[in-house]
C-alpha cells in the first residue's frame, strides 16, 4: 500500500531544511580544510569527501519526505519528466526554499567558525573552461537521477548520487557545484567553497545548459517513460 506524501509545507520545509544542511556541511568543511593545511589537495579531498558524505546522509533522511531534491536543476528536471501530475505551485515553493536554505546554510557555516556572517566571496570562477566544467557536471548529476528513476532503483541515490558528486568535484575543471541553489549561497562565504556574486550568473547558466543535456542524454539512453511511474503489476491485479 502507497503512503500519501506528506502537504506541502512540510515538504517545502524539509527542502530548505535539508538544502541549509547541505550548504552548510559543503561551506564548513572547507572552512575547516583551510585551517588544517595549506595543500590544496588535502583540502579538496577533505571537502569532496565531507560533502558526499553528507549529500548522502541528507538524501536518505530528506528523501521520504519531499524526495530530497536539494537543487533547483533536480526540482525542474523532475517537474518535467512528471508535468502532466505536476504543478507549478510546488516547483516555485521548493526552488524558493531551497535558495533561502542554501544561503542560510552558508551563514550558519560563516557564523559556527567564527566568522562575520555575510562577507561576498571573492573568488572569481567565470573562464570558460570553468563553465564548460559546470555544464558536465551538472549533466552527469541529472543523467545519474534521471536513470535511477528509468531503471526504477531510486533507493540507491544515497550512494549513487552522493559518489558521482564526490568523484565530479574531482573531474571536473569547476569543482562540481552543479546546483543553482547552493552557487547562490556560496555566494555568501569568502572562503575555499567560495563564488564571487558576478560568476554566480554564468554558473547558473552552465547548470541550467548541463541539466538540459542531462535530461536529453537520459531520454536517448533509457527512453521517454520512468519505470517509477509505471503501475505496480500487483497492485493492478488488487485494484482492476
Amino acid at each position: 500500500m502507497r503512503m500519501s506524501p506528506p502537504a506541502l509545507p512540510r515538504r517545502v520545509a524539509a527542502e530548505f531544511i535539508g538544502t541549509g544542511a547541505l550548504v552548510a556541511v559543503i561551506v564548513g568543511s572547507g572552512i575547516r580544510a583551510d585551517t588544517l593545511s595549506q595543500d590544496i589537495g588535502v583540502r579538496l579531498l577533505a571537502n569532496a569527501a565531507a560533502s558526499a558524505i553528507g549529500l548522502g546522509l541528507l538524501i536518505a533522511l530528506i528523501g521520504p519526505l519531499s524526495g530530497a531534491h536539494l537543487n533547483p536543476v533536480v526540482t525542474l528536471s523532475e517537474w518535467w519528466s512528471r508535468r502532466r501530475t505536476g504543478g507549478s505551485r510546488e516547483v516555485l515553493a521548493y526552488i524558493a526554499a531551497q535558495l533561502a536554505g542554501a544561503v542560510t546554510g552558508a551563514l550558519l557555516a560563516e557564523a559556527m567558525f567564527g566568522r562575520m556572517p555575510g562577507a561576498w566571496a571573492t573568488e572569481s570562477r567565470s573562464a570558460l573552461h570553468l563553465l564548460l566544467g559546470e555544464a558536465v557536471a551538472t549533466a552527469g548529476l541529472v543523467l545519474v537521477v534521471r536513470g535511477l528513476s528509468h531503471i526504477g532503483r531510486p533507493g540507491l541515490a544515497p550512494v549513487a548520487v552522493a559518489g558521482y558528486i564526490g568523484a565530479a568535484i574531482w573531474f571536473t575543471s569547476s569543482g562540481s557545484f552543479a546546483n543553482p541553489a547552493a552557487t547562490v549561497g556560496r555566494a555568501f562565504t569568502d572562503s575555499f567553497t567560495g563564488i564571487a556574486p558576478g560568476s554566480v550568473p554564468a554558473f547558473a547558466a552552465a547548470q541550467l545548459l548541463g541539466m538540459l543535456l542531462g535530461m536529453v542524454l537520459a531520454g536517448v539512453l533509457y527512453g521517454t517513460r520512468d519505470a517509477a511511474a509505471e503501475p505496480n503489476p500487483a497492485e493492478a491485479r488488487r485494484t482492476g
